[in-house]
């Protein structure tokens, strides 16, 4: 159904950023916290799509330059503009009234969110750097409206790890629509005519290099080491490495024509490492030393 294709499911994997308050506070276990949070996650699935639905109804003239956005449902002719713009109206309100039947922080930042991206659609997305940071900003705001939603207040490491995580994947994908435009980039995406590989490549360096890091400062803390009961996070870093330098694998060396997000989601080795992290976070911060499930049986 071309409505359907038009949210986008695949692309709600980045809500996911939402649940990380969930995990990291240890509150997973816990019915209500878990039930909050996946009901904030739903909300921003409304909200993202509805983001979806405004850029595409924007910007259906230039998709239909570009070899794949062309076949999206309103570019393409299979969703009218009138329905389009139907649907921005209900999955809008249905993901603000979502958000703020969980409180007043979770819809705040929801609405911040919506409002943002609207922004963005409206110019920000023209804006060299200041494009790739409003999209980052996006992420946070998954993760404070995740953490608003159980309650729980937002550690600094995990603002960092998510703003440079942002920033990898972001820059990523310039670099990936500037080499499959080519000499036709600027004319699809008009902010792709202040970037260049080679500038691209050093901002991805620069945060590929901070996300690692930050990570890693995060896992060895005394903060992390003390809520957790245990320095055996800092192992899981071996997976966040495969993970990054897998991803620029998939860019760098076997280049494709759909969204880095899409390929991703379809890699065997990348899908693996990923849950072997998150079956290793999970052991760790709910079994290991004083954790949650060690306090329990203990």
């Amino acid at each position: 159904m071309a409505l359907i294709r038009s949210l986008r499911p695949a692309q709600w994997a980045k809500n996911l950023f939402v649940l990380a308050p969930l995990v990291f506070a240890q509150r997973l276990l816990d019915l209500d916290a878990a039930g909050a949070a996946l009901a904030a996650f739903g909300a921003f699935c409304l909200a993202s799509s509805t983001v979806y639905l405004i850029n595409d109804l924007r910007d259906r003239e230039e998709d239909r330059k570009h070899p794949l956005k062309r076949h999206r449902p309103i570019a393409a002719g299979d969703l009218s503009p009138p329905a389009a713009l139907v649907a921005v109206g209900v999955f809008g309100a249905a993901s603000l009234g979502a958000a703020f039947a969980l409180g007043a922080a979770t819809g705040t930042f929801t609405t911040v969110y919506l409002v943002l991206n609207l922004l963005y659609s409206l110019g920000l997305k023209n804006q060299v750097i200041l494009d790739v940071m409003t999209l980052s900003l996006g992420f946070v705001l998954r993760v404070l409206a995740g953490a608003a939603a159980i309650g729980v207040g937002v550690s600094g490491w995990l603002i960092l790890c998510t703003v440079f995580l942002s920033l990898f994947l972001a820059f990523s994908k310039r670099r990936h629509e500037l080499i499959l435009l080519a000499d036709g980039a600027a004319d699809q995406r008009q902010v792709l005519s202040h970037y260049s590989p080679t500038f691209l490549d050093q901002m991805i360096n620069v945060v590929t290099a901070s996300t690692v890091v930050s990570y890693a400062l995060y896992a060895i803390s005394d903060d992390t080491v003390k809520r957790f009961g245990t320095e055996a996070l800092i192992y899981t870093e071996l997976f966040v490495l495969f993970g990054v330098f897998r991803y620029l694998y998939l860019i760098y060396q076997r280049p494709d024509e759909r969204n880095p997000t899409e390929v991703i989601l379809r890699d065997p080795p990348f899908l693996i490492n990923l849950a072997l992290w998150g079956l290793s976070v999970l052991a760790i911060v709910y079994g290991g030393g004083d954790g949650w499930l060690a306090t329990r049986l203990g």
